[in-house]
Formats: structure tokens, C-alpha cells, sequence
């Protein structure tokens, strides 16, 4: 049995001078707002406010992230209780628990790691750490805490200082729960994102239902391409009048190459024919990004870009447990000549703000901070998904600064789905940006002060002016 302690200075530069000034750096931010612009946590979640489920419903069976380490040491999705379309899958919680304690020293050197243990010791008060020995006793400890009124959704949005949460819907949600939260006077702190990409990918399987779906919505004949961008438009109004103040685009490539009026209506009439060429589908889907920012000039919603991530990798563990078990995958990414025809369409109108996002850190020094540097309207997105680790903060921070600046960034973007793991990421961000702004103060490149103002900037201005809507 080992103690689960939190260091104060955990993440903090290891060097005691530095650390010093990074352990005051960090207090002007520890107790900031937290602003979560972009994240997948389902509004549902909110709007109802039910007490959480079980430890092993809540920490480890919607959590890829835990999943995937798991996964790769030999355990079974359908023995950590994901459900599967061929047979039977663990349903004891108890036993999906004890699972993934026998597996906590998997997790030594991963931010997992470093989420869980916080949330675990701030905010149920665990002071051992998981293992085969403990894992009945934490179950119990958990379990008794999570059927107390102050650990339901809305208590824990309250106690953990969420001024903002933005979630990721599908164009074709009705946001049904974002309703019910603006009825409840949460309007404002819980509001949608629009997240096209099913719409746009002409060679998707449901493209066709989801496009007769859009027409039914709206109202608008999608059976021509005028109809369905009319269609998007509509859509998008409906989002922001639900509070939306971003889009989101999870395409594999960058390409934002526009394709003539008459091409892209005859790709469309292709795909609704029922025999749209890959290459075709391809160049769509970048001329839609294009598209994509031009409506973003009319509507002011922020145009987010997620790119670069090949989804399903192993597609018998998609076809058996569906999307997001830990398989997604990145891929070299080009971003200069990509979003060339973009920025030179948009780069420049004050009506537009692009915010990049990348998990190709090849890019950051060599094309993403130099776009960034020159172009107005492009922000880099905060380091994502495999990324997102102290190191890779870091390096982040050093590849990007001499370019772009701090203020040609985000600030932290948290991008999760784990409700819970929300202020143990931006608690994490937070020491990572003290230790590099220490840093600087220790080599003389930047005065006390100005690190002070940087660090609030980076952990709260920044990430509500740059998705502030145009």
C-alpha cells in the first residue's frame, strides 16, 4: 500500500532558483476561472445533474485514455465494460474496478497519471494509491461520495470554478439539453460547438442519411449543393442562437483548396447520386473548410481545426466497440501550403478567427508559429491530445514563443471528455506555463512582472478573447 501525496511544486522546474519564481508565477493563476472553450463533455451530464455511476462508470469505461494503456498491456475492451456487438462484456463494476487498480503502475510517467492522482486526492479526498490491495476499499470510498449531493454534476462544475464549458455537438442535434440548461439560468456557462465533419466527408457510410436528415431539419431541399450549403447555414444560426460560439473540424488532412462553384456541384450531385470518387470526396472536404471559414466571416463563429489523426486504426475493434476506444492515431501533417488558399482568402478579414490545433509537433516551429506570426486571424491551439503532457507543454511553449509569441496562442484548451479531469488539466497547464515564464525571469528575458501579467493572460484572457465570436 503506497501514499497518494500531491506535491506542491509537482510539475514545477526542478531547478530550486527557477522554482522559486515559477511557485509565485503559478499562484497568480491557481485559483483563476477555469474557461473550457473546447471539450466533449455531454451536455446531458448538465441539463440532468444525476449523481454520477459507479467509480468504473465514471473513471474508467468512458476514458480512451485509460483504456488504451490498458489495451496495450493485453486486457480485453469487453472486460473493462465496453460494450461489444458479439457477445457478452463485464457489467461488474467491481470487477472493471479492480481491473484497472491492477494496472495503476501502468500509468507511471503519463499525464493520466497526473489527472487521476488529482482527481482521486482533490476531490475524494484519496490518500492511498489504487493497486490490487486498495481497490475494494477505494470502490467503497468513491462510491459513498459520488451518492452525496455535492459530488452531482452541477455541484462539481460550481466547486471546481468552470466559468465556461463549451461542449461538441453534431450539426444535426436539435441541443435539446443546451435548452434545458439556458431554461435553468445556465445558458452562459454551458454552450454548444458545431462540429460538421459528418456532413462533410462525402464518402462516410450515413453521409446520405445524414444529409436527408439536415433537409428534413431545416427544411431546405438538400438534393442540390446551393441547397445544402443553405442547409450548413441554417444549421449554423440555429447553434449560435443556442450560444455557440465556435466550430470544430476533426478532418484528417489540412487541404482548404476551394473548388469552382460548378465542380463542387458536381462532386455533390456525385455523392447524392451514390458514386462519388475517393479523390473527389477528398477535395471536398478541403473545399468545405474553405467554405466553412467564409461562413465564418458571416457568422462569427471561431473555426477550429483538429487535423492530423487517423481514426479507428484496428477497424474490428471500431466494428465491435464503435469510435473512440483508444485507437485514433496521428499522422504527418502539412500545414503551409495547405491552408495557403484559406489564409489568403480570410487570413486578414477582422471578421475571422482560425484556431490551429496540431498532434505533429514537427510543424510547430516550421510552419505553425511562422502562420501564426504574420496572419491576424490564426491562433495555434494549445498542445492536444498526445500532447498534451508536461514535456510536450513544454516543448510547445519553447518551439513556438520565439515566432508567435504568447499572444498569438490560446491559452490552455483542455479538450476532454472526462468531466472530471477538467481543473487537473488546467491545473497542469497553469504549472507548465509558471515554470516556462521562471524560466525566462531567470535568464533575465523577462521581468517579474511581466511574467505575472503572461501567466493570468495564458490561463484566462486569452482563451476568452480569442474564442470571443467576431
Amino acid at each position: 500500500m503506497r501514499p497518494l501525496l500531491l506535491d506542491d511544486d509537482r510539475a514545477l522546474p526542478a531547478d530550486p532558483a527557477t522554482r522559486s519564481v515559477a511557485r509565485e508565477v503559478y499562484h497568480a493563476t491557481r485559483d483563476l476561472p477555469l474557461v473550457c472553450m473546447h471539450g466533449h463533455v455531454d451536455a446531458g451530464v448538465l441539463a440532468q445533474d444525476r449523481s454520477f455511476p459507479d467509480p468504473a462508470g465514471l473513471f474508467v469505461v468512458p476514458d480512451h485514455y485509460l483504456l488504451r494503456m490498458l489495451v496495450s498491456q493485453g486486457a480485453e475492451l469487453r472486460d473493462l465494460g465496453v460494450a461489444a456487438g458479439d457477445g457478452p462484456v463485464e457489467t461488474d463494476p467491481r470487477v472493471i474496478w479492480r481491473r484497472f487498480c491492477a494496472g495503476w503502475h501502468l500509468f507511471r510517467g503519463t499525464p493520466t497519471r497526473y489527472w487521476l492522482e488529482h482527481e482521486l486526492h482533490e476531490i475524494f479526498e484519496v490518500t492511498v494509491q489504487p493497486g490490487e490491495d486498495t481497490a475494494d476499499e477505494l470502490y467503497e470510498h468513491i462510491a459513498e461520495r459520488l451518492a452525496k449531493p455535492e459530488f452531482r454534476p452541477r455541484a462539481l462544475f460550481e466547486r471546481f470554478g468552470i466559468e465556461v464549458l463549451a461542449t461538441t455537438d453534431s450539426p444535426l442535434s436539435t441541443l435539446p439539453d443546451h435548452a434545458v440548461l439556458r431554461e435553468q439560468g445556465w445558458g452562459d456557462k454551458v454552450v454548444p460547438t458545431f462540429r460538421p465533419d459528418a456532413l462533410l466527408h462525402l464518402d462516410r457510410p450515413t453521409w446520405t442519411a445524414d444529409v436527408d436528415q439536415l433537409a428534413e431539419l431545416t427544411g431546405i431541399d438538400t438534393g442540390s449543393y446551393t441547397g445544402f450549403t443553405d442547409a450548413l447555414r441554417a444549421r449554423r444560426r440555429a447553434f449560435v442562437e443556442a450560444g455557440a460560439m465556435a466550430t470544430d473540424h476533426g478532418h484528417l488532412g489540412t487541404d482548404t483548396t476551394p473548388l469552382s462553384a460548378t465542380e463542387a456541384a458536381r462532386v455533390y450531385s456525385a455523392a447524392r447520386a451514390g458514386h462519388v470518387e475517393p479523390a473527389d470526396a477528398t477535395a471536398f472536404a478541403g473545399h468545405m473548410l474553405h467554405e466553412m471559414a467564409r461562413m465564418s466571416c458571416e457568422d462569427g463563429l471561431v473555426m477550429q481545426v483538429h487535423p492530423g489523426v487517423l481514426r479507428d486504426h484496428d477497424p474490428a475493434v471500431h466494428a465491435l466497440h464503435g469510435p473512440d476506444q483508444g485507437f485514433d492515431i496521428p499522422v504527418a501533417t502539412e500545414f503551409t501550403r495547405a491552408l495557403r488558399p484559406l489564409l489568403e482568402s480570410f487570413g486578414r478579414d477582422p471578421r475571422f478567427r482560425l484556431v490551429v490545433f496540431t498532434v505533429d509537433e514537427t510543424t510547430y516551429s516550421r510552419e505553425l508559429a511562422p502562420l501564426a506570426g504574420v496572419y491576424p486571424a490564426m491562433r495555434l491551439g494549445a498542445p492536444w491530445w498526445f500532447l498534451d503532457t508536461p514535456d510536450g507543454m513544454r516543448r510547445f511553449r519553447e518551439a513556438v514563443t520565439d515566432t508567435a509569441g504568447f499572444y498569438n496562442t490560446t491559452g490552455f484548451v483542455d479538450d476532454t471528455r472526462a468531466f472530471l479531469s477538467i481543473p487537473a488539466r488546467h491545473d497542469l497547464a497553469r504549472r507548465v506555463d509558471a515554470g516556462h515564464l521562471a524560466r525566462l525571469v531567470a535568464e533575465h528575458r523577462l521581468g517579474l512582472d511581466e511574467a505575472l501579467e503572461t501567466a493570468v493572460d495564458l490561463a484566462y484572457n486569452l482563451p476568452k478573447e480569442s474564442y470571443a465570436r467576431r
